[in-house]
């Protein structure tokens, strides 16, 4: 058995079942949140949280460095959430992705994402630092990424169409590693625009050009 499906009052207590079905350590599982629940009223139309946990093979060093700095960190800052291998590897990120879930895990996103981003900087600075590399990583949070994601893409396929259709580059505004990324995947394959990185440090930007 290499993955299973649990339910639980809460995520952390469906985790908590499946884990102990395979057998398994958090650090040899990926872990998927497929529905947080709900408690319903009066103990109606409530639902239960549901998770698909799923061993593997070996994970890599740096997920597993991750996932311990960022469990230390939760600590330290004495909010009530539990940390989880969501994946392994992800192409996007070129890296793994880490997710953040429990009753005070809003409180790690801050105003635009800023407290998240912070986070993010921190756990991916002292992971480089232990394996003397960089490093790419993805702390996800309350389902707030996905849809940071999700707003990038289609920010970037509007800006595509503008560029196209003007011959003009746009500039975007400055924005971390990780979300340069998603735009530059986003448009990789568009034959009518090219995409750069400009600039330094906090302040790099993706420009849009016209495919010459």
């Amino acid at each position: 058995m290499n993955s299973v499906e649990m339910t639980g009052k809460t995520p952390e207590e469906a985790i908590e079942f499946a884990l102990k079905e395979l057998d398994a350590e958090r650090g040899e599982v990926e872990i998927d949140v497929v529905n947080r629940g709900k408690s319903g009223i009066l103990g109606i139309g409530g639902e239960p949280a549901r998770v698909r946990v799923t061993l593997i093979d070996q994970p890599s060093d740096l997920a597993r460095i991750a996932t311990e700095v960022l469990e230390d960190l939760i600590e330290r800052m004495d909010v009530l959430a539990s940390v989880h291998l969501k994946q392994a590897y992800n192409e996007e990120v070129d890296g793994p992705i880490i997710e953040v879930d429990g009753e005070d895990s809003g409180l790690l996103i801050g105003r635009r994402g800023e407290t998240l981003r912070a986070l993010q900087f921190i756990v991916s600075f002292i992971c480089a630092k232990r394996m003397g590399e960089r490093v790419n990583l993805f702390v996800a949070v309350a389902g707030y990424q996905e849809r940071r994601y999700n707003s990038l893409r289609n920010l970037a396929r509007r800006v595509a169409q503008r560029v196209a259709d003007g011959g003009r580059p746009i500039t975007l505004e400055p924005m971390p590693p990780n979300e340069r990324r998603i735009v530059h995947l986003t448009l990789a394959n568009d034959p009518n625009v090219s995409t750069a990185s400009v600039g330094h440090g906090d302040q790099r930007q993706v420009v849009v050009e016209p495919q010459e």
